[in-house]
């Protein structure tokens, strides 16, 4: 018997999973009051508050770029700057994400071509780095309930996550069921003799 996910109950879980995981698929951080300075709420949905700034710094810079398309070079200064800086300490997000997002993709659609491929290296390397470095983790450190498993911020994705495992369990047993009785029909059918 095949172990592979039938499509249309592929494609259901999948539906399933991003509708599970939409509230807080955005937001990069745990939900309680201690990182409320790194969330945006809307409504159910959170947002991360430094790739909202990023994207929004991204869209400005680059509508900018297009009105104005003379100064490039100082503008990829700018964000390489305070790109750099971002790694060495954690100044508010509005200085490290949107001001340089806006700052690269300025440079990015004002610059010449070679002001913009060294945008792209340079933003590209810088983020790699800025990866590595890891989340700041440091309200957790001190967090009464650092040793709650899981602690307030991270139970209702832990609930959600629970609950569409559950679900999804449920639809990939039914299916294995039903893929065990059309084999079972298979075998018993190709085993009867019919004599005329």
């Amino acid at each position: 018997m095949s172990s592979r996910i039938p499509r249309p109950l592929a494609r259901r879980i999948d539906r399933l999973a991003a509708r599970a995981h939409r509230f807080h698929r955005y937001a990069h951080h745990p939900l309680c009051g201690r990182y409320a300075g790194e969330v945006i709420r809307i409504g159910k949905l959170r947002l991360c508050r430094g790739c909202s700034y990023a994207f929004v710094g991204g869209i400005a810079g680059g509508a900018l770029g297009l009105a104005i398309r003379e100064y490039g070079v100082v503008a990829l200064v700018l964000a390489t700057a305070l790109l750099a800086a971002s790694l060495a300490v954690r100044p508010p997000k509005l200085v490290t994400r949107f001001v340089p997002a806006a700052a690269a993709a300025y440079a990015l659609v004002a610059g010449p071509l070679a002001i913009r491929i060294a945008a792209l290296a340079i933003v590209g390397g810088l983020r790699v780095l800025y990866g590595r470095r890891g989340p700041d983790r440091s309200p957790c450190t001190t967090c009464p309930e650092r040793a709650a498993q899981p602690c307030s911020g991270l139970r209702p994705i832990v609930s959600r996550e629970r609950a569409f495992q559950r679900l999804s369990g449920r639809w990939l047993d039914h299916a294995r069921d039903q893929a065990m009785r059309r084999s079972a029909m298979s075998s018993a059918t190709t085993g009867v003799r019919i004599d005329a």
